[in-house]
């Protein structure tokens, strides 16, 4: 009689990167981001992990896995143990290191993003970086409804203080950041301009 097959779990195998995506899209399902499309939630995650492996050259297995997760704790009813039953503890360790205290006010926490950055662990900076270039680059071209000018310049300077607090830690996803800043400076300096 035939045996089922068992996952080998050789380089290559997606077996948990499968877990992982699939784990984060049910507990991000009824989310939205809020840019101006209000895209599904779950694209955020995916394109900071597509981010890390192409432009940062990470292909760390729990980096990846925890980029995917990243949010789970954060924004959703996602428990540690769930995290750490399913992937692991160093996973969970690098998701909690981005995850920000929801019970805090919001200014306390983004000061809170600004004086942990520099203490982050290698590849939870790495995720931090990709995250912030997702963030940043939608902040310019897809911005949430209602976000005055002003206050998207000041998501701007905030975000480029939590990654002056990450430099070393990847350069080319620094580069990407910087590219991606530059960017969305010129195109608020034009909302700007542009205004009557």
């Amino acid at each position: 009689m035939l045996q089922p097959m068992k996952p080998q779990g050789p380089p290559g195998d997606l077996t948990l990167f499968l877990q992982a995506l699939n784990f984060s899209a049910q507990k991000h399902r009824d989310q939205r981001r809020k840019d101006s499309a209000a895209s599904p939630y779950i694209n955020h995650p995916i394109e900071v992990a597509f981010l890390l492996w192409t432009a940062g050259g990470v292909h760390d297995e729990a980096a990846i896995l925890a980029a995917i997760l990243h949010d789970t704790i954060e924004d959703t009813d996602t428990t540690p143990e769930e995290i750490r039953a399913l992937f692991g503890d160093e996973v969970l360790g690098l998701v909690l290191e981005m995850s920000d205290d929801k019970s805090l006010p919001k200014q306390e926490r983004k000061l809170k993003q600004i004086v942990r950055s520099p203490r982050l662990s290698p590849h939870a900076k790495q995720i931090k970086l990709a995250d912030k270039i997702c963030n940043v680059h939608d902040i310019a071209f897809a911005p949430p409804d209602g976000w005055p000018l002003t206050r998207r310049i000041d998501y701007l300077r905030w975000a480029q203080n939590v990654i002056d607090g990450l430099r070393g830690a990847n350069p080319k996803l620094e580069k990407r950041f910087d590219e991606t800043l530059a960017l969305a400076r010129q195109k608020l300096a034009s909302e700007n301009e542009g205004k009557p």
